[in-house]
């Protein structure tokens, strides 16, 4: 099983080619679709790892994948500017999820 990244810059993507993770550069919304099409059509990949500007600026691309394709796991993950979500966001996740506010 392996990881693939989808990036919207060449930064990330150089840093996790040195790591060992394949992946694509693409900046228009087909692009993205048709990257995460054939991401998850290739069975070898467990892990697609998109940057999280394209879940802010494409939600409805992202989420229309992760309803409809069990396997594989879509994660966003921070780019080279750092997250875009709010210092606390692991635990309001917490409190959303399971109402434990710690």
């Amino acid at each position: 099983m392996k990881m693939f990244l989808i990036s919207d810059n060449i930064d990330t993507y150089t840093g996790m080619r040195l790591a060992g993770v394949e992946g694509v550069v693409v900046h228009e919304r087909e692009e993205l679709r048709k990257a995460l099409e054939d991401a998850i059509a290739n069975k070898e990949n467990g892990i697609i790892l998109l940057t999280e500007k394209f879940g802010r600026e494409f939600p409805d691309i992202i989420d229309d994948m992760r309803l409809n394709h069990r396997l594989p796991l879509i994660i966003e993950i921070p780019d080279r500017h750092g997250t875009g979500r709010a210092p606390d966001f692991i635990l309001s996740y917490v409190n959303e999820a399971i109402g434990l506010k710690l």
